[in-house]
C-alpha cells in the first residue's frame, strides 16, 4: 500500500476512538458527529485503535447492505475456518481469552449471529415459521393485554419516573418471557443477565465475579453472563422435551436435525439467549428513544394522538432513531472492491448500523425524527440473510404499546440529564428522568 493510499483510508484517532471505544457511546451528540464525519469524508476507511485489531469502518448504508448481502464473501462465522472471527467487535485482550477457553475458537455461542449460511439457514428455519407475522397474529391478545397492564401500572404513579428503568426495560421483557413461558417470578434474574449480556463494558453493568478495568474484562463478563444463562436455560430445555406446550421455548427444545437427532443443546441455548436479550434489550431501547423524541416534539405527540394509524410509523421512525443494534462484524473471504477501496481476504468489518440510518443518500432529513416518513428504509434490523428474525415481533410489541401509551400521555418533559448506556454493541438509553402528564 502506497502512502497516500494510507494517509487516504485511515480514519483520524478522534474519529476513530469515538466510535470503536465502547466510552465512545457514551456521548451520543460526539458519536453521532463522528458518523456523520466519516459519511461526508471517509465513508469507508480504515481504523487503527490501540488494542484492537485494525477494522474497515462501514459508514454508507448501500455500502452495509452490499457487504450484507453477500455472506459468502463477507463471512460472519470464518468462513471455511469456523470460529476463527468474532461476529462482535472485541478488543484484542478479549479475543485472546476466550480463544483460551473454549479450544482456540471464537464462537462462544451456537446462535444466528456466529453462523454463515446453509448452517445459519438450517438454524434459522427452526423458529422461522413461528416469527412470521400469520403466527404472531395469534399472539396479539396476548400482547395487548401485557401492554394494557404495563400502562395500567404506570398510570397508577404521579408520572414522575424513570422511563427506561421503571417502564421501558419491563415491558418487552414480560412479553418474550411469557412467549417462552418462563415464570414471571424468574423476570428479575433474566432481566439482570440481559443488562449484564449487552452491558459488559459499562462499569454499572459490571458483575462482581468479574474484576473491572482489566483488559478482558468485557470477554470475561460476557461468558460469565452465557453460563449463567446455560445453566437457567438447560432446566427450560428438558422440562419441555418432557412436557410440550404450546409456546417458542418448546419449538426450540424439541427441533431435531437431518438425521431426526436433537440439535445439541448448546444450540437451544443459543437460541433462547439470543431472544431474551436482543428481543428484550433492543425493543426497550426503541420504545424510550421514540417516547423521548415525542416528548421532545410536542406538536409529534400531538399529532399521533390524534391519528392512531401513525403507530407502525412511529414504530419504524423510533427504530431508525435508535438503532439499538450499533454493529456487527464481517470479515472479507477473498479481494474485493468496495467504493473504490481494495479489499484484502482477511480485511475484517464494523458495519455501522446508526450511521446507515442517517444517510441523507437513502434517508431524507435523517436528523429529524418524522413520523409520517414514507418510505422509510432503515436498516436497525440488518439487512440480507442475518435480518433479524425477531423484527415482526418486535414491531408488534412496539405498535402495540404506542397505541396503548400514548391515548394516556399528554405530554413528556425531561426532569434531568439522560445516559446512554456504554457499549458500541447493543444498547440505547441507559436512564430516562421524566415527568409524565397524564390525558385526563
Amino acid at each position: 500500500m502506497s502512502t497516500t493510499e494510507q494517509v487516504t483510508e485511515l480514519i483520524p484517532d478522534t474519529v476513530a476512538r469515538q466510535i470503536v471505544l465502547p466510552e465512545g457511546h457514551r456521548d451520543n451528540d460526539a458519536l453521532f458527529e463522528a458518523y456523520r464525519w466519516l459519511r461526508e469524508n471517509n465513508p469507508l476507511g480504515r481504523a487503527e485503535v490501540e488494542g484492537y485489531d485494525p477494522i474497515w469502518l462501514v459508514s454508507k448504508h448501500a455500502d452495509i447492505m452490499e457487504i450484507e448481502r453477500q455472506p459468502g464473501i463477507f463471512t460472519s462465522a470464518g468462513g471455511e475456518d469456523k470460529g476463527s472471527v468474532n461476529p462482535i467487535l472485541a478488543n484484542q485482550a478479549g479475543d485472546q481469552f476466550t480463544k483460551s477457553i473454549n479450544n482456540g475458537s471464537l464462537r462462544i455461542l451456537e446462535t444466528l449471529t456466529y453462523l454463515d449460511p446453509p448452517e445459519h439457514t438450517a438454524i434459522k428455519d427452526i423458529a422461522l415459521d413461528w416469527f412470521r407475522p400469520t403466527n404472531l397474529a395469534k399472539w396479539e391478545t396476548v400482547i395487548r393485554d401485557l401492554a394494557k397492564a404495563a400502562v395500567a401500572r404506570l398510570l397508577k404513579t404521579d408520572g414522575r419516573i424513570d422511563f427506561v428503568k421503571e417502564f421501558a426495560l419491563h415491558y418487552p421483557l414480560h412479553v418474550i418471557m411469557s412467549l417462552f413461558g418462563v415464570p414471571e417470578s424468574d423476570e428479575p434474574r433474566m432481566m439482570a443477565l440481559t443488562q449484564e449480556f449487552f452491558g459488559t463494558a459499562d462499569p454499572d453493568a459490571a458483575r462482581e465475579d468479574v474484576e473491572p478495568l482489566t483488559p478482558d474484562a468485557a470477554a470475561k463478563q460476557w461468558v460469565a453472563t452465557i453460563q449463567d444463562f446455560y445453566a437457567y436455560f438447560e432446566r427450560l430445555l428438558q422440562d419441555r422435551r418432557a412436557n410440550p406446550k404450546d409456546d417458542l421455548a418448546t419449538i426450540i427444545s424439541v427441533a431435531r436435525d437431518e438425521s431426526g437427532e436433537y440439535y445439541p443443546n448448546e444450540v437451544a441455548y443459543g437460541y433462547f439467549i439470543a431472544i431474551a436479550t436482543a428481543g428484550h434489550d433492543t425493543t426497550s431501547s426503541t420504545l424510550a428513544g421514540g417516547i423521548l423524541e415525542l416528548g421532545r416534539n410536542p406538536e409529534l405527540l400531538a399529532k399521533a394522538k390524534a391519528d392512531p394509524a401513525l403507530a407502525p410509523h412511529i414504530v419504524n421512525e423510533s427504530l431508525r432513531w435508535a438503532s439499538p443494534v450499533k454493529h456487527f462484524m464481517r470479515q472479507a473471504t477473498q479481494d474485493y472492491t468496495l467504493r473504490g477501496r481494495e479489499i484484502k481476504k482477511g480485511d475484517r468489518f464494523m458495519l455501522l448500523y446508526q450511521s446507515g440510518n442517517r444517510d441523507a443518500d437513502v434517508i431524507p432529513d435523517p436528523d429529524t425524527f418524522d413520523i409520517t416518513r414514507r418510505p422509510n428504509k432503515h436498516i436497525a434490523f440488518g439487512y440480507g440473510p442475518h435480518m433479524c428474525i425477531g423484527q415482526h415481533l418486535a414491531k408488534l410489541e412496539l405498535r402495540i404499546m404506542f397505541e396503548e401509551l400514548l391515548p394516556h400521555i399528554e405530554s413528556v418533559e425531561l426532569v434531568d440529564d439522560t445516559k446512554m448506556i456504554q457499549t458500541n454493541f447493543v444498547g440505547g438509553l441507559k436512564n430516562m428522568p421524566v415527568q409524565i402528564e397524564f390525558a385526563r
